[in-house]
């Protein structure tokens, strides 16, 4: 997945002295970027001594304690790349406080979402800023479970997309969501397919050494405390190296228990 957000400390020269560059990429979005200076080494005068946006100086006042990098004073579009340089003096660096108002939000609207009778879910958006994964969800254990990832184009254009789910007996229920800031997420509606596939069902293996079914199928095993000791896809679960003890065992869209 592609870095949305990078910082990095390039030392150069662009003639001044004993001087580095801070560098911050991201996406505009229609936020001013703000800077907590720090003071010289000798303790005269302050550490940031210039700023470039996308190659271009800018007149921001940089002689103080903090300062605003105006960034809407320079008719960026919304969603538009930038990489902001602050020329430094060497020995010192600035603190931008903001970085994560250079990310991009999930904005996308969904015009068309389907699933089809072989699995293939297919949706078609439009308003994206900012480049973020799709994260497909599908719903079974009585919750919503993350299957895979589609990275969005991140323009606001329409954009169709696929992904190929593999489905369970019965009702199957999917979702997409893109997430920001903060674990912020924006949801699609959920779309759903009744399969004729038929419920799997189970046994204990020989000398408790593992669980079989008769058909390939998802599964998680939780432990007493909850949590996920296997987890995976196909007709056999391995258990030697479980201790002894109550298990829960999720396959297919059903919730069972099991003791080793």
């Amino acid at each position: 997945m592609k870095k949305l957000l990078t910082i990095a400390i390039v030392f150069t020269f662009l003639g001044k002295a004993n001087s580095a560059t801070l560098v911050v990429e991201g996406k505009y979005q229609n936020k001013n970027v703000y800077v907590q200076n720090a003071f010289n080494t000798t303790g005269v005068g302050f550490c940031a001594q210039e700023i470039k946006v996308n190659g271009k100086l800018t007149t921001d006042e940089t002689n103080s304690s903090a300062f605003e990098i105006d960034l809407a004073a320079l008719q960026l579009k919304y969603g538009e790349n930038i990489t902001i340089e602050i020329v430094h003096k060497d020995g010192c660096t600035p603190k931008v406080l903001n970085m994560e108002d250079l990310k991009p939000k999930p904005t996308f609207e969904v015009l068309t979402m389907n699933i089809s009778p072989v699995g293939l879910l297919t949706w078609t958006t439009k308003g994206e800023v900012g480049t973020l994964p799709y994260i497909v969800e599908q719903f079974k254990w009585n919750k919503w479970i993350p299957i895979g990832e589609v990275d969005g184009v991140g323009t606001p254009e329409s954009h169709s997309y696929s992904f190929k789910v593999e489905l369970h007996s019965g009702e199957n229920k999917y979702r997409v969501k893109q997430k920001g800031l903060n674990s912020f997420a924006k949801y699609s509606n959920e779309v759903s397919v009744k399969s004729s596939i038929n419920k799997p069902s189970f046994a204990i293996a020989k000398g408790n050494s593992g669980i079989d079914f008769n058909s390939e199928t998802g599964y998680e095993v939780y432990d007493a405390y909850g949590v996920v000791v296997k987890k995976g896809f196909g007709k056999q679960i391995k258990t030697e190296n479980l201790a002894k003890g109550q298990y829960y065992l999720c396959y297919d869209n059903t919730m069972t228990e099991f003791k080793k």
